[in-house]
């Protein structure tokens, strides 16, 4: 384009053409082309001859990841989410939409979040047409990752598995592959790293772990997609703000990650990461520091309280200083040094495993002491995390739902009783699951003649019924399935108990079940709280 319009200027200043030269063919927008003759006739001034130079034709640089096409696939869930306040129906269909990549041993690597609940899954390839059915190997909920592959015997040929790299350069550029809304066919998009920190992941909404800022788009439909530099891949798109919160921020899962998480699974079970199972503080203040005897070294984190159900009971007290980690010490602010990087010193804990032993400097009651620890998941954390692939645990009698508390419980009903908030918040910290393992709430109730004027125990926590503590969901099954006269279930707080006729209860138990068609009046099993405090201690 640029050469014809050269050429056009330069015939306007030459003067008229002949009408064989205006009946001439165009010159190519490629080759450049001599200019015309003058005119025949007298001899007139000209402007002077301009040569045309020609303008070079931009070439696409090579791609710089390689044929991402050929390891990236589509993958559609089909999910049933868990219906808390009709537990014995079987939940709502959803669809979504992912991506996934293809790694070495034909398995393919997304996010847990992609086919969690998932009853049926299909994988789709770029130019393929055909939807291939997929299986869910292993998935991690705490990490986010999933594996997943496919049974037919071609569809991995041809296709190329990606290798790992190591974690990228703050401000290096990154492309992220997936399928985001918008259409149907690969989308890539390219951003900076802007940030290497500890943050939550939102799947469980519990975990924290190393995660990666982006400012590449991250869309529904990325999920699972590669992040890539160099050809290889450096992380798995998986979170982002929306809205009015932020603009622009999205996070990737690291490689330190993924690899722990494939390494979990080399013996075909994923263990979850271990945890301390305590809480601290950061010792920046130079007075507090000066109260506990520590040296002005800006060292050292103070211990405030410490899991009873986890690793630390009986190595580590509420007041300890954690001086160092491992011969890795411990900063004023949480941070050591790993690897040429600052990093919250919870990350050398999260590098292992169920199993694994690390060992902890500490500063006790003004003197250094050394602890050696073996790591574990304590269970306690379970219920402030989501929970995927299982069905809810309820008991229903006489038209009352009783369920354990849990994350999921609290975002279906949306309590506003401040004592409800409490235990849930302070479940772990308070070291309330010492007398509840489970926290028993009465969170619906499906009217009839039997449970008249019985609305404002709605929200309630049970902690008696007829005079016998309730610890566990079993034991609210346990106590139903006795023949009392009647059953007096006492809540936690002021107020008078709760009182059912078990006659009546028995004579309305079809009747409740036929109108609100309920199916099964109990699920203990899908669920259970797998130890006690005591049997946690001794793992």
């Amino acid at each position: 384009m640029k050469r014809t319009l050269i050429f056009v200027c330069i015939c306007l200043l030459a003067g008229s053409m002949s009408d064989a030269q205006q009946n001439a063919p165009a010159p190519s927008p490629i080759a450049p082309q001599a200019p015309p003759p003058p005119p025949a006739g007298p001899s007139r001034p000209t402007a002077p001859a301009q040569a045309v130079v020609p303008v070079p034709v931009p070439i696409a640089p090579p791609k710089p990841n390689g044929p991402v096409q050929k390891s990236l696939v589509r993958i559609t869930a089909t999910s049933v989410e868990p219906d808390y306040k009709a537990p014995w129906n079987s939940g709502g269909i959803q669809r979504g939409v992912g991506a996934g990549f293809v790694i070495s041993g034909n398995r393919i690597l997304t996010n847990a979040h992609v086919v969690s609940n998932s009853r049926y899954l299909t994988v789709e390839r770029e130019g393929d047409p055909n939807k291939y059915p997929a299986t869910v190997q292993f998935v991690a909920h705490d990490c986010d990752l999933a594996l997943i592959t496919v049974s037919a015997p071609d569809f991995f040929k041809n296709m190329l598995p990606l290798k790992f790299g190591g974690i990228p350069a703050l401000e290096s550029t990154v492309s992220a592959y997936g399928y985001p809304i918008g259409g149907e066919r690969m989308s890539v998009t390219t951003g900076i790293i802007s940030r290497i920190d500890f943050q939550l992941y939102t799947h469980s909404s519990i975990d924290q772990h190393l995660a990666i800022q982006i400012s590449a788009q991250i869309n529904p439909g990325n999920s699972g997609g590669p992040v890539m530099q160099n050809a290889k891949v450096v992380g798995v798109a998986f979170q982002g703000y929306s809205g009015d919160v932020a603009q622009g921020v999205a996070y990737m899962i690291p490689t330190p990650v993924i690899n722990r998480f494939l390494k979990d699974i080399s013996d075909t079970h994923y263990d979850k990461y271990p945890d301390l199972g305590i809480t601290y503080s950061k010792l920046q203040n130079p007075a507090q520091r000066r109260f506990l005897g520590l040296k002005d070294d800006d060292r050292g984190v103070l211990v405030s309280t410490v899991v009873t159900a986890g690793p630390s009971a009986g190595f580590i007290q509420p007041g300890d200083v954690l001086l160092a980690i491992d011969d890795h010490p411990i900063a004023s602010d949480s941070n050591v040094e790993l690897e040429g990087e600052r990093a919250e010193f919870q990350e050398v804990v999260e590098r292992k495993f169920n199993g694994d032993s690390v060992r902890l400097d500490v500063w006790r009651n003004k003197q250094p002491i050394t602890v050696t620890i073996k790591l574990y998941t304590p269970w306690p954390y379970v219920v402030q995390a989501h929970r995927y692939d299982v069905r809810p645990r309820y008991v229903l009698y006489g038209g009352l739902l009783f369920q354990p508390l849990n994350l999921d419980l609290l975002e279906a009903y949306r309590p506003t009783d401040l004592r409800l908030r409490h235990f849930f918040e302070y479940f772990v910290v308070e070291q309330l699951y010492l007398q509840h393992p489970d926290v028993i709430v009465l969170t619906n109730i499906l009217p009839d003649a039997i449970n008249t004027y019985l609305a404002p125990y709605r929200g309630g926590i049970v902690d008696e019924i007829n005079g016998k503590k309730v610890r566990t969901l079993d034991e609210v099954a346990n106590a139903f399935a006795e023949t009392p006269e009647r059953f007096v279930i006492r809540m936690i707080g002021d107020g008078p108990p709760l009182v059912l006729d078990r006659n009546k209860v028995e004579a309305a138990r079809e009747r409740i079940k036929a109108r609100y068609n309920v199916l099964k009046e109990q699920n203990l099993e899908e669920q259970p709280v797998t130890k006690t405090p005591e049997q946690a201690n001794k793992t």
